[in-house]
């Protein structure tokens, strides 16, 4: 049987794959695979159930079977969820409905099988109403393919749900503006269906046509998809209760290097970090190059026309067509030669954050504190800098968490978002032990409400860093720190008042500070 698969395979592929207008997709295999389960997507690589197509050969033609089964799967990729974004927003509007987490992922999988299947069946001939007819059925299954029978027009042998597949029948499901809003009301139609499922068990047995789960995605489209996510929500909250829930599947999903977003030897996520990294990389910061260093040694950089009086060994000979006369002889201009930085003329940076009771808990709410320095450290470490972080709320009294020049993104963002929520004062020999004979930048955001903040405009007053400040709010201490960086051309000061000013900030203002010319 296996091989008659794979041979079936090979001749209905291209046939599909040129009805779907050539999707980018590798060609399906042949699995081992659950036998109530048609498919299985992992990595957009489809792989065929040989023992769902050996049970449904015995009412449909195997070539039926398959060419139904890549239907589904194509429709999946080209129409609905689309991409992991989708997928994590329709989640989410389903579990505000449902509360349950395995209630809202079955909710969520039927509801994009309706829509893609839906749409296959409207635009392609497809034997996909053939395989739905004959197939095994829960009691979800009996609702959702009298669903299909009424919008479809199609008999599929199915009796009774008359009250349920009415109303889910007024759902615009190929609207893809009003996804969020249908799964909603989706969801609390059959609501009723979904709790019957859990008191028989049905909840934990896949759908019939395969579940749908992070690893279907590519590695790159859970990375976009989870920086929509993040900026798509509300609060960070509502972002660690929906990654929570996939917390299992995003750990084999997500890149290696961020698998260790958390507690645990690497085998847990921290929500808290995650969100800040993502919705960070949603904004593009370019940090201005150092000055290129001289080197002390001068060479002859272009030519000048020689006069009287002029030195005679920077003449060219071979320019001056061996004449000493003005007007025809050259001679070279000198100027002093210029060496890159270690870094490729990208400094270092020290972050200064501020995590005392005045500022927001990054855990409970979005703080933008957080974001600031997140998308600080981000810029700086996407041109190969390194980035020390202080996070500081009363240093005297200990509180206070200092990170060494690094460019590891786990403990930069652990440090980031660590909350004190105690008095405010920072020590500034904190700060000179992190400077280096490299002159390093400096990025601080505070609320400025520091009880020695005398002393840090003393320093500041002194340091050569390039220094870019960000204060969350206003009062008397923001205006005292104005002042008195006023004339500091190394300084430049911005200010968060409400979170349209983040954009605002991190892309327009701050990046005349850090800028650099696009390549």
């Amino acid at each position: 049987m296996t091989q008659d698969l794979d041979k079936i395979l090979k001749e209905i592929w291209p046939r599909v794959r040129r009805r779907h207008l050539f999707p980018e997709l590798p060609a399906p295999k042949c699995a081992e695979g659950e036998q109530r389960v048609g498919l299985n997507i992992k990595g957009k690589k489809i792989s065929i159930s040989k023992e769902f197509v050996l049970e449904m050969s015995q009412v449909l033609k195997p070539q039926e079977v398959v060419e139904g089964l890549i239907d589904h799967a194509v429709s999946h990729y080209l129409y609905c969820p689309w991409d992991f974004s989708t997928h994590l927003k329709l989640y989410g509007e389903a579990k505000k409905v449902l509360k349950d987490k395995e209630m809202a992922k079955k909710a969520t999988d039927y509801f994009m099988d309706v829509v893609a299947d839906t749409h296959c069946v409207s635009q392609k001939d497809t034997p996909l109403p053939k395989i739905y007819r004959h197939m095994n059925r829960g009691i979800l299954d009996e609702a959702i393919h009298a669903l299909y029978q009424r919008i479809w027009g199609v008999d599929l042998g199915v009796e009774g749900h008359e009250g349920v597949s009415r109303k889910l029948s007024r759902l615009p499901y190929l609207d893809r503006s009003l996804w969020r809003e249908s799964i909603r009301r989706f969801a609390r139609v059959i609501r009723s269906l979904l709790e019957r499922e859990e008191r028989s068990g049905g909840l934990s047995r896949p759908n019939p046509m395969g579940s749908h789960k992070p690893q279907q995605y590519s590695t790159q489209e859970v990375d976009r998809g989870l920086q929509e996510l993040a900026s798509s929500v509300a609060s960070p909250t509502e972002f660690k209760e929906i990654i929570h829930d996939f917390e299992d599947e995003l750990l084999e999903a997500i890149h290696p290097t961020e698998q260790g977003m958390g507690l645990g030897r690497g085998r847990s996520l921290n929500a808290d970090f995650l969100y800040y990294m993502k919705l960070a990389q949603n904004y593009f910061l370019y940090v201005r190059k150092t000055a290129m260093e001289k080197s002390g040694s001068l060479y002859p950089h272009h030519h000048v026309p020689w006069e009287v009086g002029k030195p005679y060994q920077d003449i060219d000979p071979w320019t001056s067509f061996g004449k000493i006369m003005p007007g025809i002889t050259q001679t070279w201009q000198r100027v002093e030669g210029e060496v890159f930085g270690r870094e490729e003329g990208t400094p270092n940076c020290i972050v200064i954050i501020d995590s005392s009771g005045s500022m927001i808990d990054p855990t409970k709410q979005l703080s933008y504190a957080v974001l600031g320095a997140a998308c600080a450290c981000d810029a700086y470490l996407r041109n190969e800098a390194y980035v020390a972080v202080y996070n500081f709320s009363d240093a005297a009294a200990g509180c206070r968490k200092i990170l060494p020049y690094s460019r590891n993104r786990t403990e930069i963002y652990r440090i980031l978002c660590h909350y004190f929520g105690g008095g405010t004062k920072l020590l500034v020999e904190d700060i000179e032990a992190l400077q280096t004979d490299r002159v390093p930048d400096i990025f601080m955001i505070t609320d400025m409400q520091i009880t020695n903040l005398e002393i840090l405009i003393e320093y500041f007053n002194q340091c050569r860093n390039r220094v870019t400040a960000v204060h969350i709010g206003d009062n008397r201490h923001v205006q005292a720190f104005r002042r008195s960086m006023g004339l500091r051309k190394n300084v430049g000061i911005y200010a968060v008042k409400k979170k349209e000013d983040i954009p605002r900030i991190v892309l327009g203002r701050v990046r005349e500070y850090l800028y650099a010319a696009r390549p």
